[in-house]
């Protein structure tokens, strides 16, 4: 029985293997604002850079410095054995593979995308363009290990972007996620992903749940599936639009219009002004700047005085939604 994204994740960390460490959180220059908004009847987050810390802030196809781009490359080849389907150019793997990078990612950068200003790219199409190529030369894999072709690229987008950038939940992210858990208000997702998202904030958060507190109401405390279900959620990687594109939003504000909920009962929480507060409020969300990760935090003193810009809510820590939300 093949893996899943998340047993083989659990699956790598068997082996001990060098990653990128997770970024240490440093907190900006900030003052809370903290109001009731007792109208809420539905959270919604932002992943990378609100529950997700990430090097960087954001979630990266190529890293700026080159040799962690190259070792990135260079390990994913050793990996998943690829280096033997390979041209044999002069030049380490990581050369040839970047170049096999370079070329699919472009692919996908220059294809028409109508109806839609900002198109993802997803990393799993990345990762079957080049193998593929691959298979020209023969290239094979275990399909018993990895699954179809399809799941094999979602492992080794994983395995890339693990070695491109560390990622963890940011501080006291389970502890608000339980706390609008135990509130009886559902919680959703409108967020930039990648098809390993999902299974990045589920070790996020059960490497937190674990370490203390009062447990959620599901198997492990911390199933994503469970916090977040599948009608609450919009992601990049399945909608083929990145923020600020309203159609991330969209499909929530149907659900919500079919459970009888308005904008204004909808609280979209996120760490930059252009990206998640812009567009939420535009569509009459009430919003909440997470404003505790300086190196994700993308808001302006110009923007917060904007009234069109300036959110409800100003969150110097998760945990201070306790202050914002009630039970219902």
């Amino acid at each position: 029985m093949p893996l899943t994204l998340l047993q083989y994740a659990d699956y790598l960390d068997t082996r001990d293997l060098p990653w990128p460490a997770a970024p240490e959180v440093t907190r900006p220059k900030a003052k809370p604002h903290l109001a009731p908004l007792p109208e809420v009847r539905l959270v919604t987050w932002n992943l990378y850079g609100t529950l997700l810390a990430i090097g960087g802030g954001e979630l990266l196809f190529e890293h700026p410095q080159k040799f962690v781009m190259e070792l990135a490359l260079e390990k994913t080849v050793q990996e998943f054995k690829m280096w033997g389907a390979m041209s044999r150019k002069p030049g380490k793997p990581s050369e040839y593979m970047g170049q096999l990078y370079t070329k699919a990612l472009d692919d996908q950068r220059l294809a028409p995308s109508p109806g839609e200003k900002h198109p993802e790219i997803l990393s799993e199409r990345v990762w079957d363009w080049i193998i593929k190529k691959l298979f020209q030369k023969e290239y094979q894999f275990d399909a018993g290990f990895y699954g179809s072709l399809n799941e094999y690229c979602k492992k080794i987008a994983y395995f890339f972007h693990a070695s491109l950038q560390g990622t963890a939940c940011q501080p006291s992210a389970w502890a608000a996620v339980a706390h609008v858990n135990g509130c009886g208000v559902p919680q959703g997702l409108i967020a930039d992903a990648q098809c390993f998202t999902m299974a990045q904030l589920q070790r996020g958060l059960r490497a937190q749940g674990c370490s203390g507190g009062v447990p959620l109401p599901d198997s492990d405390g911390t199933d994503v599936d469970r916090l977040f279900p599948a009608e609450w959620r919009a992601l990049s990687c399945d909608h083929k639009g990145r923020k600020p594109s309203e159609r991330l939003f969209r499909p929530v504000l149907a659900q919500a219009t079919k459970s009888g909920l308005a904008p204004e009962n909808i609280l979209h929480i996120g760490s930059r002004i252009d990206k998640d507060i812009a567009p939420a409020k535009k569509l009459g969300l009430r919003t909440a700047l997470y404003a505790g990760d300086k190196e994700s935090l993308k808001a302006s003193a110009e923007q917060l005085k904007d009234p069109g810009l300036r959110p409800d809510v100003l969150l110097t820590d998760l945990e201070q939604i306790k202050l914002v939300l009630s039970p219902l």
